[in-house]
């Protein structure tokens, strides 16, 4: 961050006692931490966890997780929630948080979730937002989920993680 975001006046380094090197401005005499966007990204299973579920979006081939953006006054497991609603029609049984990463692109700190929903039925799809969803094999959808993205790094982290001998 290089500007006050109250004033826009060029921010300086200072010692803060406790938390050291912090960008400051001083027009308006205060610290300026960082600010950045919280996303859920989530890892959608059916209820026999035999079967992970993929999306295409925004005119794009790439296989990704379903993900989206946390609204102000909402906890990420509310958000979990909502974004599986909005955007494939699906309820949410069981989730569990799996791992997060900043997401440089967008100035983006992305928590993953595992999630099982309700039904594998695509009907409730909101095709204003996916453009298409389908249901693979944990195996398969490592093949499929999109090369160098972070969504394969989640996936991946989670598949080699719950590997069952």
């Amino acid at each position: 961050m290089k500007y006050c975001y109250e004033c826009g006046t060029g921010l300086v380094q200072r010692k803060l006692d406790g938390e050291g090197i912090i960008p400051y401005c001083e027009s308006c005499g205060e610290y300026r931490f960082p600010i950045f966007s919280a996303a859920v990204s989530m890892i959608v299973q059916n209820c026999d966890k035999t079967k992970i579920l993929l999306i295409q979006q925004y005119g794009k081939r790439d296989n990704i997780l379903v993900a989206g953006y946390i609204n102000k006054g909402e906890s990420a497991e509310q958000a979990v929630v909502r974004e599986i609603r909005e955007e494939i029609g699906l309820d949410v049984i069981s989730m569990k948080f799996n791992k997060s990463a900043y997401f440089e692109k967008s100035n983006t700190l992305m928590l993953n979730f595992s999630c099982i929903v309700n039904s594998e039925s695509l009907s409730g799809l909101n095709t204003g937002e996916v453009d298409t969803a389908k249901w693979f094999t944990p195996d398969r959808a490592r093949e499929e989920i999109k090369p160098g993205s972070l969504a394969r790094c989640f996936l991946i982290n989670y598949l080699d993680s719950n590997k069952t001998s």
